[in-house]
């Protein structure tokens, strides 16, 4: 690839404002200067071209594009064709800094994220308020945020309320109101209230600073695809030195042979297939989506099966009440109020979703209950309303001697086979109802995987939930082939399986348990903000809002990019023919030649371009 600009892209701006008007009046023959303006031309864009070749050459033995260019550009001078020289330079460097601008764009939505890192904080520390730089953060530090500023850090809400702008993170274009208890991630914006918060993932481990990892992992040059058209560059570099010399013995017009030389130029093909990877990468980006390999595109777009984990990927991870059923003279109402008394206090998931639950139907808070008692692998008891009242698993019932009635083991045996946990409440040592608390589809995910088939691609869920409450989740999701009571090795051998038989996999999981799978598979997939740290590293791509609705539309992408690098390749490599053949006639001279030839260098990049903004 020509790259230069390394000193800067106004430098390279400035070079090209100065070295047009010279163009102009070096072909218009304008001021009756005593030498040709195009010389101005040939130093300032063909000199950094040239030194690169050179120093590529010398330091690394590397013939690529800029080689022949460098070539084509002093066998132009030699001859006396100063202003095809210039003009070789000139649309050379414009199309290397069309390439850098197109580049530049792709990564503009996710480099932007780097330089909006939080960089301090206010701490209170015994009563004190200071700011303090970010890094210097530790998990347990109280922390004091105001409005309009950046959280620095992941949290929790300890104090106050506000509204916090999570696009940067999500996407949501609305803010989201945030209470005590409540989570806060860093990089998010505080919108209009203060809050303190307590710091939980600070420095490294924060959900900003995982993001800025995976943008910095992107790099479109590992695709294999480049690596082909970077070593096709390398032959043509070959085949236009010997075309040139036969040209010449033929024909005995050395003019021929330059301009045989400046049309062979392969920037087009060279530029063909970054220039596509990366705009591709940029859209991924706008949608939520971060590639971490450059390759992993390719890939996808030859992906026959698409593999789901269930919690957390197909679902939110996380227990929410799903049914309140009495089975006495109490309310739905009234047992979760008393669920939630119940529960207020104690420290577990499924204790915390009912109180949630409550708190989310209801404008007040529960009532106080008294002489709350925690039975540990069991549940909770108290008093509520004067009455002792039980909150648990069936071994408190037991433990007890609650007895169940056959109604509430009917409604329990029902919630168990579609995957609910159930938590038995009684009242004086009455049985009065249950909850069942289950894990939740996320919304849209019929809809998302009906997507995935109608572009031709098969669908998997793997999951180590037992059958029951697996086929039960699946079904409801629309996936077609369930696979339940799936350990990390299990999931490994149906990849395998499936790609043995020609049907590449892209995985898409979230938990630590997922990461051989994400690593195996033909493409890896993670849940970027909750899924953990050892799943992101495995895989080859992140979805930073655990959102993936955009997934139907990156299988489409993938295979948009491939399309429109094929079309590159094949359009540059028919110019580059035709125009080597009219050369060799004489029918082009190397003015129009470089013409010619970089028409089509900008022909790819702009095609390439049209992908930043492509939706199907």
């Amino acid at each position: 690839m020509i790259n230069i600009l390394k000193d800067g892209e106004k430098r390279t701006v400035l070079f090209l404002m100065i070295s047009l008007p010279a163009l102009i009046i070096s072909f218009f023959n304008i001021g009756g200067f005593a030498f040709d303006a195009a010389w101005i031309a040939v130093l300032l864009c063909g000199i950094p071209i040239v030194k690169e070749a050179v120093t590529g050459f010398v330091t690394e033995f590397d013939i690529k594009a800029d080689v022949l260019v460098s070539i084509a550009l002093v066998a132009s001078v030699i001859i006396g064709e100063t202003f095809a020289a210039g003009e070789v330079a000139f649309i050379m460097t414009i199309g290397a800094y069309l390439e850098e601008r197109t580049v530049a764009k792709a990564r503009a939505g996710i480099e932007g994220l780097i330089k909006m890192t939080p960089s301090t904080a206010r701490r209170l520390k015994d009563g004190k308020e200071s700011v303090v730089p970010a890094a210097e953060v530790l998990a347990g530090d109280i922390l004091r945020v105001l409005p309009g500023e950046t959280i620095a850090v992941d949290g929790i809400i300890l104090k106050g309320q506000t509204s916090i702008d999570q696009s940067v993170m999500t996407g949501e274009s609305l803010p989201v109101d945030k209470k005590e208890g409540d989570k806060v991630s860093s990089g998010t914006v505080n919108q209009f209230g203060s809050f303190d918060m307590k710091a939980e993932k600070v420095g490294e481990d924060s959900s900003f600073q995982r993001l800025v990892r995976l943008v910095e992992s992107a790099d479109a040059g590992k695709a294999k695809i480049v690596g082909v058209a970077d070593r096709f560059a390398t032959w043509i570099v070959v085949i236009a030195l010997l075309s040139a010399a036969i040209t010449w013995f033929v024909t005995g017009e050395i003019i021929r042979s330059v301009t045989v030389l400046v049309v062979f130029c392969p920037c087009a093909l060279v530029l063909a297939t970054p220039t596509a990877i990366m705009a591709a990468i940029g859209n991924a980006s706008k949608y939520g989506i971060l590639v971490r390999e450059g390759d992993a595109l390719e890939r996808l777009s030859k992906v026959k099966c698409v593999a789901f984990d269930k919690t957390g990927t197909i679902t939110y991870g996380k227990p929410a009440v799903s049914a309140v059923v009495p089975i006495e003279d109490i309310s739905a109402k009234e047992l979760l109020e008393m669920a939630a008394a119940l529960e207020q206090r104690s420290e577990h998931p499924l204790g915390k979703a009912i109180v949630k639950h409550y708190n989310h139907l209801s404008e007040t808070a529960p009532p106080e209950a008294e002489g709350f008692r925690m039975n540990t692998g069991m549940g909770v008891t108290a008093v509520w309303q004067g009455k002792r009242v039980y909150a648990g698993n069936e071994n408190l019932l037991k433990e007890y001697a609650i007895v169940m009635p056959e109604s509430l083991k009917k409604e329990s045996e029902a919630a168990r086979e579609n995957g609910g946990t159930v938590i038995y409440l009684a009242i004086e040592g009455k049985a009065v109802g249950l909850i069942v608390l289950s894990d939740t589809l996320r919304p849209q995910i019929a809809d998302i995987v009906g997507e995935i088939h109608k572009t031709g691609i098969t669908t998997l869920l793997l999951t180590g939930d037992e059958k029951n409450a697996g086929v039960h989740m699946g079904t409801r999701a629309g996936i077609l082939k369930i696979h339940t009571n799936c350990l990390p090795e299990d999931k490994l051998s149906v990849i395998k399986e499936y790609e043995k038989n020609g049907e590449p996999v892209c995985m898409i999981g979230d938990g630590i348990n997922d990461a051989p799978a994400l690593k195996t598979a033909h493409v890896g997939i993670a849940m970027g903000g909750i899924g953990s740290d050892v799943a992101i590293e495995a895989a080859d791509m992140a979805f930073i809002s655990d959102d993936i609705k955009e997934l139907p539309h990156l299988l489409k992408l993938s295979k948009q990019m491939m399309k429109t690098i094929k079309v590159n390749l094949v359009a540059s490599m028919a110019l580059n023919f035709l125009a080597i053949a009219l050369a060799i006639t004489g029918i082009l001279n190397p003015v129009l030649g470089a013409l010619v030839h970089n028409v089509g260098s900008v022909a790819v990049i702009t095609s390439s371009s049209l992908l930043l903004k492509w939706r199907s």
